[in-house]
């Protein structure tokens, strides 16, 4: 017996799907590729300042572009929307290093400071985030305009116009009126926000689905064990993310799991979906 060709809507979101998880092998393989160079570093988020760096935020990018078309309906449609707005921030804001973390690179801090963004990275952020707020305004403004017109449902686009507008407030706000504060900790919030709406969409999807059946048993676990391990797994980051053994530090261990879980939650998904007509998230 064979089976029904897939359509193609279907192909295009198994392949989105599939785009979004093999965007962690991408960000592996670089890290794996600068290691020879660098060696093993404190952390993941440090090899932004590798030659790991291109493929590091055009793989972020890319997922964020994959959460836009993937949205659906319901409740994931609002979480995936503000996973999206927060996945920029995390490729193009890199995580503060402390002196001589990665070698080669002079990361001497000003004022005495422990850990900062080094200098000569000062105009690559804040020409990221300039870039990321004129883009941000105009596509909530294409996305008004869409829901003016009919051509998108009315009430979720205000939703996430709403919390979308108001994290690009904060964004803005935040790099205008306190600069340092912002490089010293917006990768970090960014990195924490997008794992915890990630969990909150694998449970949301085990236990109440926006359309449809749920998930069979099986997949209703597995999603829930994901979201706990994440949260875990973020949450308890700043208790064991100093430690370490030998050069292998906590933060790393705790990145690397939690691109793992991202990875596995998308595998997931399209194997929950992948012969489903109208495949896109519920």
């Amino acid at each position: 017996m064979t089976s029904r060709p897939a359509t193609s809507t279907q192909r295009t979101y198994r392949y989105l799907r599939i785009a979004i998880a093999g965007s962690v092998v991408a960000v592996f393989a670089a890290m794996v590729t600068a290691m020879p160079i660098v060696g093993l570093l404190p952390s993941l988020s440090h090899y932004y300042y590798t030659p790991a760096r291109t493929v590091f935020v055009g793989a972020v990018m890319s997922v964020a572009v994959g959460f836009f078309a993937l949205s659906g309906r319901g409740p994931e449609r609002a979480l995936l929307d503000v996973a999206a707005v927060l996945a920029p921030l995390v490729a193009i804001i890199p995580t503060v290093i402390s002196p001589h973390s990665v070698p080669g690179l002079d990361s001497t801090c000003p004022d005495g400071r422990l850990t900062c963004i080094p200098a000569a990275f000062d105009a690559d952020v804040d020409n990221g985030v300039a870039t990321y707020l004129i883009v941000g305004a105009l596509v909530l403004v294409l996305a008004v305009a869409l829901a003016v017109a009919g051509q998108v449902s009315r009430p979720a686009t205000a939703l996430s116009v709403g919390i979308a507008g108001a994290l690009l407030l904060a964004v803005w706000l935040s790099w205008w009126l306190a600069h340092d504060w912002f490089l010293q900790w917006a990768h970090v919030a960014a990195a924490v926000g997008f794992f915890a709406v990630i969990a909150a969409v694998a449970v949301v999807t085990a236990v109440r689905p926006s359309d449809g059946p749920r998930p069979p048993r099986w997949l209703q676990v597995a999603y829930v064990v994901i979201a706990v391990l994440l949260g875990v797994t973020v949450v308890g980051m700043p208790l064991y993310g100093a430690l370490h053994v030998g050069d292998v530090f906590g933060v790393f261990v705790g990145e690397i799991a939690a691109l793992v879980l991202f990875a596995a939650f998308w595998v997931l998904q399209s194997i929950q979906y992948w012969r489903t007509d109208d495949p896109a998230l519920r």
